[in-house]
């Protein structure tokens, strides 16, 4: 009796322990329990601080506590994207169902919006991702990156039109309202130009047409993302036809620079800094210098990708910043990333838009889109010498989805956020050469 008694203390005793030595994020779980309580009071008071410092508290609560349970959630973990999706997808629902106060919706926004934290993220990673990479390599690889993207849009639009024979629709309306709006490089920087490109070649109303553009966007980034873990899975059971992570196959060379011995926070400070030196410049250029090319407007993020290039290849950079880039890079998407996904789920997301345009038609010509890039640019990659998986990845869905915060979604979901910088090349670059098909188009039809 007194053996039975004392193997249950025992296992009280471990379980106690257990218990005690469970981490969220990291933290202690009595600590975090305390954390939460903290901002329940602010909550039920709403009280929460107008500022950055407020908004990050209440992204950080929710990321940590949906980002756990997406990393333990069976099936969701490996085939929907995992903690990064859930957190954006409850985020947003918090929004629509009133479960945030809306002053803490305002907060989040602006931090998103006004502050442009999704904007720093990209531009880190952008120029983490672009230094890490040996410099002959990344020459080569941008050399063949834009026939894949090409690849992509005419997979899409043969797709499209075989969805349009599907559905009896006119081959022209499928083009217009489906196709382009999908590959034209999110909102910002596609579907709001394209709206303009149409009524000025068409003279019909632009309001008109963003309405439905933006509704088939909407889907195919959901189907994007979809998609995305579904790759993801894919390369885990083939290998061989992804490069985790690295796009371009059939090279001798290493992809990563050497690495310095001795890394400093010195070096990681002075990768932020070069961040936004280039950030600024690229700014600079896309708003007054150099906006556009024969009427194409240029995007910061894709001067970036191409300043960011240029000091790679040239080798100004010493070994030491770029690994100290590099880490900087790392930190945003390892303990950062859960936090900026609360804001892309609250200011980024429209559930009851997406919930309008999900008709069962929209699903499946978006489906059949989406699919189409996804093939066009595998094959385009792979006889560029890229990995299929990775290029129908970069060049495929993230030329299908919303932009900035499309590219994060399907390379979270697809466990290849070091890709951001081809992503964003799809992007700018890609949406930039839609609407140049676009203006031809609807001069056609």
């Amino acid at each position: 009796m007194n053996q039975k008694k004392s193997s249950l203390n025992t296992e009280s005793l471990l379980t106690l322990k257990t218990f005690y030595n469970f981490k969220i994020f990291g933290i202690p779980f009595i600590l975090f329990i305390s954390l939460i309580f903290l901002m329940f009071i602010v909550h039920i008071t709403d009280s929460l601080p107008k500022n950055i410092i407020g908004g990050i508290s209440i992204m950080f609560v929710l990321g940590a506590i949906f980002g756990e349970i997406g990393n333990r959630l069976p099936l969701f973990n490996k085939y929907i994207g995992g903690a990064p999706v859930l957190i954006f997808l409850v985020s947003a629902l918090f929004v629509q169902q009133g479960l945030l106060t809306q002053n803490e919706v305002n907060i989040v926004t602006a931090i998103m919006k006004e502050t442009n934290l999704l904007d720093l993220f990209i531009a880190v990673l952008i120029t983490s991702s672009i230094l890490s990479v040996n410099r002959f390599l990344l020459l080569k690889s941008l050399i063949g990156y834009i026939p894949t993207i090409i690849a992509a849009i005419i997979g899409a639009s043969f797709f499209g039109i075989m969805g349009a024979v599907l559905f009896n629709i006119p081959i022209d309306e499928i083009m217009m309202l489906y196709v382009l709006p999908i590959m034209s490089g999110g909102n910002g920087a596609g579907a709001i130009p394209l709206s303009e490109i149409y009524e000025s070649v068409t003279g019909n109303a632009k309001e008109h047409y963003y309405s439905v553009a933006i509704a088939i966007l909407t889907i195919a980034n959901a189907v994007a993302i979809i998609f995305a873990a579904c790759l993801n899975t894919l390369g885990n059971i083939f290998p061989s036809l992804t490069g985790d992570n690295t796009l371009l196959r059939k090279s001798k060379l290493n992809i990563q620079t050497a690495v310095a011995t001795s890394i400093t926070s010195r070096d990681i400070a002075i990768g932020l800094a070069i961040t936004a030196c280039i950030y600024a410049f690229s700014y600079a250029l896309s708003e007054n210098i150099l906006p556009n090319f024969w009427g194409i407007k240029i995007h910061t993020f894709a001067y970036m990708v191409l300043i960011t290039a240029v000091l790679n290849i040239i080798g100004i950079c010493p070994d030491n910043i770029c690994e100290g880039t590099k880490r900087l890079g790392i930190f945003f998407t390892e303990h950062l990333l859960w936090i900026l996904m609360v804001g892309v789920g609250i200011a980024h997301t429209d559930l009851d838009s997406l919930f309008l345009a999900l008709t069962f038609t929209n699903v499946i010509i978006a489906a059949f889109i989406v699919c189409g890039a996804v093939i066009g640019a595998a094959l385009g990659g792979w006889i560029m010498g890229f990995y299929p998986i990775d290029a129908a990845i970069t060049a495929g869905l993230c030329m299908a989805n919303r932009g900035g915060s499309g590219d994060l979604e399907v390379l979270t979901a697809s466990n290849r956020v070091s890709l951001i910088s081809y992503a964003q090349i799809s992007s700018r670059l890609g949406g930039g050469i839609t609407l140049i098909i676009s203006s031809i188009l609807f001069g056609l039809f």
